[in-house]
């Protein structure tokens, strides 16, 4: 799982990093769009960069958990295709990368239930 905090301290680096320069480098009426793009790309990422945090430390804790492991892959997986897709929209305007978005929702949403799924599994009576 070191890789996994590895890359969720990148992932959240990358995210302020952006999401800043949405706020303060893409200023006027006819960036508002990709603003918007970066300005959601950068939350999602920051959410799942902290998901993928708690999930290793969590893992580290009961490491015998494979869901555990495939449920930070999973986030991970959610971030490259979602975030990236949103961030290759707002800076190179290839709206055909908005067909790439929801494989990484649906990333997102597996993570999840897969850390749920692990939960259950592990906590339950």
């Amino acid at each position: 799982m070191r890789l996994s905090v590895v890359l969720a301290g990148l992932n959240g680096a990358v995210a302020v990093v952006l999401g800043a320069f949405a706020t303060h480098g893409m200023a006027g009426e006819e960036m508002s769009h990709a603003r918007d793009l970066v300005e959601t790309a950068a939350h999602y990422q920051l959410v799942h960069a902290v998901g993928v945090a708690a999930i290793a430390a969590l893992a580290y804790q009961v490491p015998d958990e494979r869901l555990l492991r495939w449920a930070a892959y999973a986030m991970l997986a959610g971030i490259l295709f979602f975030c990236g897709a949103l961030y290759v929209i707002a800076f190179a305007g290839i709206s055909a990368f908005g067909m790439v978005a929801p494989i990484g929702g649906l990333s997102f949403i597996t993570g999840w239930l897969m850390l749920a799924g692990a939960g259950w599994k592990r906590f339950s009576a």
